[in-house]
């Protein structure tokens, strides 16, 4: 049996994969760290943050991480607070689970994630992608979603016109950049995690579709 750490498990994907870790007989403890206290469950060490400060037990032994961070320019308003989001709390999130044991980290990144990109938001998530790499993880699995389908908790008014699109004229779509249900690809961030591979793995969105 496992530990999982889970960073985001109050956004889109990540409140998905925070229930099929708690479902799944894979693991018996998943700690997560959160701003606001979730619903208890057996299973569950839930860590508060503090002034974006993630406290890291130095008696926790950790195998799996799953990193669903993620915010938008429009959330955040600056390139700095994007940055630390995207690229800050990831990389120093891999950097303290390693030290505790950690095997594995799963990160969600984006479709188009390329730090040569001239999209800032594609740039950043190329940049993590590179460092999350170099941290010394004996798994590393990437995930690269498109437009993300699914209950939120804020309004994002872009994203609804772009699901309106979508629903519209996605036959027109190449299979690449079709929208992609959120619970889709947390079926594939467990699915992979719990195979043990060994190595470094990139998951476009086309394969998600299939979980």
């Amino acid at each position: 049996m496992k530990t999982a750490l889970i960073a985001g498990s109050t956004g889109l994907i990540g409140s998905q994969v925070l229930a099929l870790l708690l479902a799944s007989d894979q693991y018996d403890k998943v700690i997560t760290f959160t701003r606001k206290l979730l619903t208890g469950h057996p299973k569950l060490l839930q860590v508060q943050i503090h002034q974006g400060k993630l406290t890291f037990d130095p008696t926790w032994h950790i195998d799996d991480v799953f990193c669903c961070l993620g915010t938008t320019m429009a959330k955040v308003r600056s390139k700095e607070k994007f940055y630390e989001v995207d690229f800050n709390y990831p990389l120093l999130l891999a950097k303290n689970s390693i030290a505790a044991g950690a095997k594995q980290y799963l990160l969600v990144s984006a479709l188009g994630a390329n730090k040569k990109s001239p999209v800032f938001y594609n740039q950043v998530k190329g940049e993590i992608e590179e460092a999350i790499l170099r941290v010394g993880f004996e798994t590393v699995h990437i995930f690269r979603p498109s437009l993300l389908l699914g209950p939120r908790q804020e309004k994002r008014s872009a994203e609804d016109a772009a699901k309106f699109f979508y629903k519209v004229f996605g036959f027109l779509i190449p299979p690449k950049f079709k929208a992609i249900e959120a619970i889709k690809v947390a079926r594939a961030m467990l699915h992979f995690a719990v195979k043990n591979q060994k190595g470094n793995f990139i998951h476009e969105s086309t394969e998600m579709q299939d979980f």
